[in-house]
């Protein structure tokens, strides 16, 4: 049942609009194919936008007018159900009000003029031409992957990456055979040969020629806001380009150098790391980018932006199809069918159309909040908000040291007592490892510390002179037999 105060009280916005009896039936269907060609939504007519209810009573050729909107003034008809709430208007009297509710579409419509609308926040925003076809991609009316490339022959294709992937998926015959019988990569019409965008995306010598914002830019910051100007916080502003497998590739195996990874001893005596974001989610969020950006959209990156404690990914495009904000884990829906099954062969597309629930899901046990996707124009944003902070990690450490300190295992030092003061501000995370591994492990190696921390021999052993240069640690006996030892602050020169 709907209630009246319910109507009068909800903000204006993205879902519901509300108007008077007073609208004509033209200016209503400009809301109608709005709401259909966005998100669905409620229109409500007969109560004024302070909310006093004025009623729909007294006029049934009007209303009758209103009713015929989505037929008589939306090109192709809009899908609405149509209520009737009674009420008590503003005079006292009985009355009632008219909601219409709008379901979204898979067309795309346009009012008598064939000017198409879509609804943004509380308003009815005209598409322009450009706006409009995007609109029509992502409604799956056609694929703008099957389109033809202005210019671009089968000269642009690299023909040696097409036998290597004819030979990775089991095709027999030559690579230009495959691309002319297969997907519609190159077809031809009126006697001429055309190229798709998926073909030059795929498999394109020099993609950018066509699409020259089809890259991904990453930019990391300093702290948790992006700032401009004089206060600009960019640390690293890099953009991958390329065909989109080394293109994806590379950009993954960029950002995998600029995420955090935060390792201490734990209770178990054993170096625990832990990521900062699972690393399903990250990677699974750069792929639906390229899988599933609007390539019609020319003048516009994929951005990957990371701050200290969230991490971001925007793509160019509306959600596609029926996908939206509230039905993203469940819907699946493919802007580029040809692109997201290429790169499930190589398995960056790992699970059709359940990736976004596992990144829910891997996102929850990690303690961290649920990603938030943002539609904003025509422009799909993803955030990961990380749970992990350095003083909980530290917290971590120091429970770490309680516990081996408690049971009474003398051969085990807490670190934080040997290596305090100035001594302390000395070293860094790496070093503070380094240091806690030998107090537990004298006869520790240089081999078995680069398997523990992840890094090479030669930087384990840099970090070891310079602890030996600040008579943090010292070695006792030879290469071979000897054995480390943390030097207590006493022993320092009475430090």
């Amino acid at each position: 049942m709907i209630d009246i105060k319910d109507l009068q009280q909800q903000p204006e916005g993205q879902l519901f609009d509300r108007k008077s009896f007073r609208i004509d039936a033209k200016a209503l269907g400009v809301i109608l194919v709005a709401f259909a060609n966005a998100d669905g939504g409620d229109v409500v007519i007969g109560i004024e936008d302070d909310g006093r209810i004025t009623g729909i009573n007294g006029n049934e050729e009007h209303l009758n007018e209103l009713l015929r909107a989505p037929f008589d003034f939306c090109v192709p008809s809009v899908n609405v159900e149509v209520h009737f709430v009674d009420c008590t208007d503003v005079n006292g009297l009985p009355n009632r009000v008219l909601v219409m509710h709008v379901a979204p579409s898979m067309k795309v419509h346009a009012n008598q003029a064939d000017d198409a609308f879509y609804r943004v926040g509380d308003k009815s925003k005209k598409l322009n031409f450009e706006m409009r076809m995007q609109l029509f991609y992502a409604k799956g009316g056609r694929y703008y992957e099957d389109e033809p490339v202005y210019g671009a022959t089968i000269d642009d294709i690299d023909l040696d990456f097409v036998t290597q992937y004819c030979q990775k998926i089991g095709y027999t015959k030559d690579a230009a055979t495959y691309l002319r019988t297969n997907k519609g990569y190159i077809t031809t019409i009126n006697g001429v040969e055309k190229v798709s965008g998926a073909a030059i995306l795929l498999f394109g010598k020099d993609p950018q020629k066509f699409f020259q914002r089809a890259r991904i830019r990453i930019v990391r910051y300093l702290g948790d806001e992006e700032r401009f100007g004089r206060e600009m916080n960019v640390v690293k502003d890099v953009s991958f380009e390329g065909r989109i497998l080394e293109m994806t590739q590379k950009a993954i195996a960029f950002v995998d150098t600029q995420i955090k990874e935060y390792t201490f001893l734990g209770e178990d005596a054993l170096f625990v790391t832990i990521p900062q974001y699972p690393p399903f989610c990250w990677t699974e969020l750069i792929v639906n980018a390229v899988a599933h950006r609007d390539y019609s959209i020319l003048g516009t990156d994929i951005m990957v932006k990371i701050f200290d404690h969230h991490y971001v990914v925007e793509s160019p495009g509306i959600l596609p199809g029926m996908v939206r904000v509230d039905n993203i884990r469940q819907m699946h829906f493919s802007r580029n069918p040809k692109i997201a099954e290429f790169m499930r062969e190589y398995k960056l597309v790992k699970e059709f159309g359940e990736g976004v629930d596992r990144m829910f899901r891997e996102m929850a046990e990690a303690g961290n909040p649920a990603p938030e996707y943002k539609q904003v124009e025509f422009m799909v944003k993803v955030r990961l908000n990380s749970a992990l902070r350095e003083e909980t990690v530290e917290n971590g450490r120091e429970k770490s040291r309680e516990k081996t300190d408690g049971i009474g295992n003398k051969e085990t030092v807490n670190v934080t007592e040997k290596v305090n003061g100035k001594v302390n501000e000395k070293v860094n995370e790496r070093q503070r490892l380094i240091i806690s591994a030998v107090s537990e492990n004298p006869h520790i190696t240089q081999s078995e510390l680069a398997k523990i921390l992840n890094i090479t021999v030669v930087h384990i052993n840099k970090n070891m002179k310079k602890l030996q240069e600040q008579g943090i640690i010292r070695r006792i006996g030879p290469d071979k037999g000897g054995h480390w030892e943390v030097i207590e602050p006493k022993e320092k020169g009475g430090e």
